[in-house]
């Protein structure tokens, strides 16, 4: 891949000098030559109802305040709605179809079905107008084997967890272990790697100092391992009992980005995480001529409100 060259209005350099210059994987090099490339996904995650006023909003069938949610988070960019009805589990299925009705005559965006429960997710996958993510399949109990045969020769992706029966591991190994056996799993169904979206399942920055660096090592190795593999993360978890906790996720917003991190789970309609994506990007050499960026700050949609 040599032949391939990073160029400015100054000085061009190779694929490999690239790399050595600046330190960084091949796989985000070929992302940074390729100028303008493929930016970030954003999964909008407002319609969840563990949010009290999403709560509210289900209990009371405030159709309106869904529709506004839904509609608010497109307009600030959002390429997926996540809906998570978060009930008790008799009325999960029930409430996460009246859930997908509204947004789905809302916007014209795909779904990110998102339920702990897989039974769930196959009892309301019909309603579905067009494919999008589910939210998610992992090595607890039996989710794979209810998900993948669900979705196979379909257009729909996953978001896979490296978690299992013991719970969130501590190590980036057994991550990539997990990251293996889903992605093994997949193949059977004839589902390729870059249908699945792997959340490493950043930990809180208020219990595990280490758990950015655990995040950095185990999406490198992932995407070393699988180039075309997806990696996502809720954002707002490694913040949790931290002071500040919207620039603890804009830092890591950057530096997820940066290693390589594809979507995220997020409130797009945060002014200053939007911000902090669009610049990102802008510096990440995704965002050809800073135009995203640009109009985004023309339409208001990022900075102080004018």
């Amino acid at each position: 891949m040599d032949h391939c060259r990073f160029s400015t209005n100054s000085y061009k350099l190779t694929l490999s000098e690239v790399c050595g210059f600046i330190s960084i994987p091949v796989y985000i090099a070929l992302q940074i030559i390729n100028k303008g490339g493929i930016l970030m996904i954003i999964i909008g995650e407002k319609v969840n109802g563990t949010i009290p006023s999403v709560k509210k909003a289900i209990e009371a069938r405030d159709e309106e305040f869904i529709r506004n949610l839904a509609m608010n988070q497109v307009d600030a960019g959002a390429d997926y709605i996540d809906v998570c009805a978060s009930t008790a589990p008799e009325f999960e299925v029930e409430t996460l179809k009246w859930l997908m009705d509204i947004v789905q005559d809302a916007v014209d965006k795909p779904l990110c079905i998102d339920s702990p429960n897989a039974k769930t997710i196959e009892a309301v996958f019909k309603y579905a107008k067009t494919p999008g993510l589910i939210n998610s399949v992992s090595e607890e109990g039996n989710k794979c084997e209810v998900i993948y045969p669900m979705i196979q020769g379909t257009a729909w992706e996953v978001i896979g967890l490296t978690c299992d029966n013991k719970g969130i591991p501590s190590d980036v190994k057994t991550r990539i272990d997990i990251t293996k056996i889903l992605v093994e799993k997949a193949q059977k169904y004839d589902i390729t790697p870059d249908r699945i979206h792997i959340d490493p399942l950043v930990m809180a920055l208020s219990t595990d100092n280490a758990s950015l660096m655990s995040f950095v090592e185990t999406t490198r190795t992932i995407k070393e391992m699988y180039p075309t593999i997806k990696v996502t993360s809720g954002l707002s978890n490694i913040s949790f009992g931290m002071p500040l906790r919207k620039v603890v996720n804009q830092g890591f917003l950057t530096i997820a980005a940066f290693v390589g991190m594809d979507s995220a789970i997020m409130d797009p309609c945060n002014r200053d995480m939007l911000a902090t994506l669009l610049a990102t990007e802008a510096l990440l050499q995704k965002d050809k001529h800073c135009r995203k960026y640009n109009t985004a700050y023309r339409k208001n949609k990022i900075g102080p409100i004018k």
